[in-house]
């Protein structure tokens, strides 16, 4: 949701300040009225019983073609101001004006109209520069033919200086080129409002400066404001206004020619030990009374700019978004080779250790129904036949279960990483107009055709090799479905949880419960069956092998593993369910903000 805020500004009267140049940044103020207002604005948080103001009645202007900074020492509020315009945050109190329209109350900025640029990089390190940029209009613009789709492409190359290095991979850029990059794919919008937060932090002086007068060059277009939060109190000549935080509060909003006398220092760099002296009350209450003289005295008509009212682009359909995300996946995989590497190892390995298990025994499986007893009277005279087929039962019963865990495992390894891995960007993707359940289709397409190689090639190489006597349909779908809700549960797990190595961690743990609790091989107690068998996947697609396989089979391996078994149907029903549920919680963990930075 966007926050922004009508203006309009006057030629400035500012009797405290003099000729220090205020005068003629007022009457700039006045030739291009003003459109991005805050009005009394608060942004608050629960701390126990308490109420924490990050930001405490915000009031300011911006106009348009405007240039902003933000600075302040940390902490004191600068990214939650930004996000809160933005939308990321939300006001707790106050208004939000954009040209005129309230946006507390009424409808935000298009996707389109608005480009936010994080402290995180939002480009894949696989994809080139070109690649990046492509994708993000592919996301964000719906293009009338190729032409219009290269020709956005080629602009925001041009504008950013990056034709030379489009070629180039994401991963071998240097910090500045990166921050060009996270520029350039804002601009495939021709956003109206432009929020930069953080992007000069880590580079060297020569990148800054670059990188600052990119910003400015933005701003240039009569209609779009560029806001950044900065650090660095240097160059601040470039910006048309300087707003200063402290603890959540304004201090100052006005020239930067005028910072130095406000606050009485020699040079810009003196700014923050001299708030330090005084307490955020008392700069704000100081900068409240002189406020109105910046931006009101000259009696200037506060009216909405006509100018502003831009045509937004409209943002793609959501089967473009689809094959967007999904073509952009598989790319990434492929050139990702130690991913690409550990997922060819685990679809050839994993088979090859549920023959392992048990070699030995391989051979024996396939004679198992020639040597059954016929008759009860048979069976009491052959015990050592008996004895054998009971142990080739646990054999049987012990494959299936080992193809089961290894496809849990399998499962977690596909997906436990897949939205947790790129969280920062899916959100900033997702502020640009990506929906969520597109994300989430993209990704269930993905991991449907792994989820289909892994598990039907060890159905095919276990089959052929060992011979287990299933019903093939019966074994190939659980097999399937078992693969398949340990992917989905995964993915949800991975959209819930905070970092990649918390949700694998999450991930590891739920297969390595998969065994003991199955009770496929070690029974367990009835009432701890009863409560934990309904959540273990495993369990369901190893009864419903074990229940398609004839009764003749069947009663060997009853009688070894101890414990009850379902017929195939409902273990179907129960597996669909996982999978249900799995993707439930994944839409519910995309849909739901995480802006950790």
């Amino acid at each position: 949701m966007l926050r922004i805020c009508r203006l309009a500004w006057t030629r400035t009267q500012v009797l405290f300040l003099g000729d220090t140049g205020l005068a003629k940044w007022g009457w700039n103020l006045y030739r291009r009225r003003a459109v991005l207002e805050l009005q009394n604005t608060y942004f608050t948080i629960q701390k126990g019983s308490d109420d924490i103001h990050l930001l405490d009645n915000v009031s300011i202007k911006v106009p348009a073609g405007h240039f902003m900074a933000i600075v302040g020492p940390s902490g004191c509020g600068k990214s939650t101001l930004l996000k809160l315009i933005a939308g990321i945050n939300v006001e707790s109190h106050g208004h939000v004006l954009w040209n005129g329209r309230d946006l507390s109350e009424e409808d935000d900025l298009e996707p389109s109209e608005i480009g936010y640029v994080p402290q995180f990089s939002i480009a894949y390190d696989a994809l080139t520069v070109e690649e990046s940029i492509e994708s993000s209009v592919r996301l964000r613009v719906k293009t009338k033919n190729k032409d219009h789709f290269y020709g956005l492409v080629d602009r925001a190359l041009e504008s950013t200086g990056l034709e030379a290095i489009k070629d180039r991979q994401v991963k071998v850029l240097s910090g500045g080129q990166k921050r060009r990059l996270a520029l350039a794919m804002e601009l495939v919008t021709d956003p109206v409002l432009m929020l930069c937060d953080e992007v000069t932090s880590g580079l060297d002086p020569r990148s800054e400066a670059e990188i600052v007068k990119l910003m400015y060059d933005m701003s240039r277009n009569q209609n779009r404001i560029v806001v950044n939060v900065t650090h660095s109190l240097q160059g601040l000549d470039l910006y048309d206004s300087v707003l200063v935080l402290h603890e959540g509060k304004v201090a100052y909003h006005g020239p930067p020619r005028a910072v130095e006398h406000y606050f009485s220092v020699d040079g810009a760099e003196n700014i923050y030990p001299t708030l330090m002296k005084r307490s955020s009350d008392e700069w704000q209450a100081s900068w409240m009374k002189r406020s109105e003289q910046y931006y009101q005295n000259s009696g200037m008509n506060f009216v909405p700019n006509p100018d502003m009212e831009s045509v937004a682009a409209k943002t793609p359909d959501a089967v473009s978004q689809f094959f967007a995300l999904l073509g952009r996946r598989f790319k990434i995989l492929f050139r990702d080779l130690g991913q690409l590497g550990l997922i060819i190892a685990i679809l050839v390995g994993f088979p090859a250790l549920v023959i392992l298990f048990d070699l030995d025994g391989v051979d024996q499986i396939k004679s198992l129904s020639d040597s059954l007893p016929r008759s009860l009277e048979q069976m009491e005279q052959e015990r050592d036949i008996i004895t054998e087929n009971l142990n080739l039962g646990g054999l049987v019963s012990g494959l299936v279960m080992f193809q089961v865990i290894l496809l849990t495992l399998m499962g977690s390894n596909n997906s436990a990483r897949e939205i947790a891995g790129e969280r920062k960007i899916f959100e900033k993707e997702k502020l640009g107009g990506v929906r969520p359940g597109v994300y989430v289709a993209s990704k269930v397409a993905f991991l449907s055709l792994l989820v289909g190689l892994q598990s039907f090639w060890m159905w095919l190489f276990v089959q052929t090799v060992c011979g287990i006597p299933s019903g093939t349909p019966a074994h190939l779908i659980l097999l399937l479905l078992v693969n398949g809700a340990m992917t989905a549960i995964c993915l949800g797990i991975s959209s819930l949880a905070k970092t990649a190595d918390q949700a694998s961690l999450l991930s590891i743990y739920l297969v390595g419960f998969q065994l003991p609790l199955s009770g496929a091989v070690l029974a367990l107690p009835v009432w701890a069956a009863w409560a934990t068998r309904p959540f273990i996947s495993a369990y369901w697609s190893w009864a419903g092998v074990m229940d398609s396989l004839s009764p003749k089979y069947l009663r060997y391996v009853d009688q070894v593993t101890e414990t009850w078994l379902s017929p195939v149907m409902i273990c179907y029903g129960v597996l669909v369910v996982h999978i249900a549920f799995g993707l439930f919680l994944a839409y519910v963990g995309v849909k739901r903000g995480q802006w950790q930075e």
